[in-house]
């Protein structure tokens, strides 16, 4: 049997990956079941066990696989995770993951009290030396690392937050802890290579693709009260907008309602 094909330019790592993933989406082997062993496979595929773990590593990120120690490797899933966050409304990831079935859990990375950077004094409008409440966070699905996030907000309006617990949705937090009413939000979102801080936590090459997205929300008095920072892993979301009416303006200019 001939997994690599030694003429193909593409990686052996990856023609093995393609081949167990082919393997798991028709059936083969079926999600709960183990693989065999790492020695097994190596020599199924004629590559030594650095290569074929690269592989491993390739699905397991892909959440296709998942390996549990001294016990072997086994299938989560049959294919690779893929989330889906809507921009027509304001959600968190909380709401993502409750659409897709994967189990949430959130890593406090860094929290405090700092001086405002002048791009969050920018977008929070806030004067000069003006202080912020900073929390860095890791969103995880079933254990994979998914989103990386930077909030910032007003330490006068919300400086006691840092002593609630900061693990589960921030919308929920300031909506039911402070009574803000979170009306509107405003949204960038651009291509990055994720520099190696960001690759390691999401246990990326340096310089994987990812999106960067930009919020700042704003209260029923249309004063922003928060600043999130967030970098997506682009192997694993879905931005989704839907547009309303077609209109002409000017007989030229062609334009959409943002539903």
């Amino acid at each position: 049997m001939k997994v690599i094909d030694p003429s193909n330019p593409i990686p052996k790592y990856l023609q093995i990956s393609t081949w167990l993933k082919n393997l798991i989406q028709t059936g083969r082997y079926k999600e709960g079941e183990k693989l065999p062993s790492e020695i097994e496979l190596s020599k199924m595929c004629e590559v030594n066990r650095n290569t074929l773990r690269q592989a491993i590593s390739r699905l397991t990120t892909e959440g296709m696989l998942r390996k549990e120690k001294g016990m072997g490797t086994f299938v989560l899933s049959s294919k690779p995770i893929a989330l889906k966050h809507k921009l027509n409304r304001i959600s968190s990831f909380t709401d993502d993951l409750s659409e897709s079935g994967l189990k949430e859990k959130t890593v406090l990375l860094k929290k405090g009290i700092g001086d405002a950077p002048d791009h969050v004094a920018k977008a929070l409008i806030l004067g000069a030396n003006s202080k912020v409440v900073l929390i860095h966070r890791l969103r995880t699905g079933d254990d994979m690392p998914l989103i990386y996030e930077e909030s910032y907000l007003p330490s006068e309006m919300f400086s006691h937050i840092l002593d609630l617990d900061l693990t589960g949705s921030m919308y929920k937090i300031l909506s039911e802890q402070f009574d803000t009413v979170l009306a509107r939000c405003e949204q960038i979102i651009k291509a990055v290579n994720l520099n190696p801080q960001i690759s390691r936590l999401f246990n990326l090459p340096k310089g994987s693709a990812g999106l960067y997205m930009e919020s700042v929300t704003y209260n029923e008095s249309n004063i922003p009260i928060e600043l999130l920072c967030s970098y997506y892993r682009g192997d694993k979301y879905i931005f989704e907008v839907e547009l309303g009416r077609y209109h002409i303006k000017n007989d030229k200019i062609i334009s959409f309602d943002v539903k």
